[in-house]
């Protein structure tokens, strides 16, 4: 080759890739963490529809049902529903919001923003544990305009109370998108997913607790609520509140009877604990997901 095609020939620019590393890993948990909250903020439309469906579970079903049963008889007459339906409306208002956040990965799985993510030198696990916590930061976020509505439900605003509130509507926003993160790993349009989500969270609302008591329910229907995951995130909520209110005993009973197995009452430390553990073994999935996936 003469001096001619050796200045010619095209230049190789070497290009450093850093080494990974724990430091580099908590970066881009950080950085995926505020790009979710950017995108949230940005999108207004988002937030108040989010807001609107337990708004109108809150004002207008419990409005409407606490009338219908104020002129019943026995202990029911004496207890707003609003009051015992705040506790699942909070639980409902995270995981909408908490489950739709992680449905942004198939967006970003679409226009190829996801890849860009995989081939960057850190570990999936650090892109999957920031998606999870951006995701749990905003649902709970959602939950706190939830709070600002206590009073109308008839829950005083005492701060022990909002910091439990706000505690365990955050384990229950990341246990959710850790949730909604393990489906979204594998599908690959948005209609399939919020399919799926729409299909899974109407049972889960409905068998938790939210709405009505669970004691005093057919046997079938009781086991099925045993096995949802949002019954041990509503009742430490309705616990919370209940704990904060002037009940009698009776009243207590029929609106706060609690979880039980087989007659067992299960401790509310023992409910948080099962939420702890759900959300790290749907992140331990999550993470094993997306390390198959390209």
């Amino acid at each position: 080759m003469d001096a001619t095609d050796a200045t010619t020939a095209p230049q190789v620019v070497r290009v450093r890739v850093p080494e990974r590393s724990v430091r580099h890993d908590l970066r881009a948990v950080k950085i995926v963490l505020h790009r979710e909250l950017i995108r949230f903020w940005r999108d207004r439309m988002r937030m108040v529809a989010n807001l609107m469906q337990p708004v109108l579970w809150l004002l207008v079903m419990g409005t409407g049902l606490s009338n219908l049963m104020a002129v019943g008889q026995g202990p029911a007459g004496d207890v707003d529903l609003r009051t015992f339906i705040f506790p699942g409306v909070c639980a409902m208002s995270v995981m909408f919001t908490a489950l739709f956040s992680a449905g942004s990965i198939v967006w970003d799985r679409e226009f190829g923003f996801l890849r860009e993510m995989l081939v960057a030198p850190v570990s999936r696990a650090a892109i999957v544990v920031g998606k999870c916590l951006g995701g749990a930061v905003v649902a709970t976020g959602q939950g706190v305009l939830i709070l600002a509505l206590a009073g109308l439900a008839g829950v005083p605003y005492d701060p022990v109370l909002l910091a439990e509130l706000l505690a365990l509507m955050f384990l229950t926003a990341f246990t959710l998108t850790a949730f909604g993160v393990l489906l979204a790993a594998r599908i690959t349009n948005m209609q399939s997913f919020f399919g799926i989500m729409q299909m899974g969270m109407m049972p889960m609302m409905f068998l938790s607790g939210a709405l009505y008591p669970l004691g005093g329910l057919p046997a079938w229907l009781s086991v099925l609520t045993r096995f949802n995951p949002l019954t041990y995130a509503v009742d430490p909520l309705r616990q919370a509140v209940f704990s904060h209110l002037d009940v009698s005993p009776e009243l207590q009973r029929v609106f706060n009877p609690g979880v039980t197995w087989n007659g067992w009452l299960v401790p509310v430390w023992l409910e948080v604990v099962l939420v702890v553990l759900i959300g790290f073994v749907m992140l331990a999935g999550a993470i094993v997901q997306f390390r198959r996936g390209d």
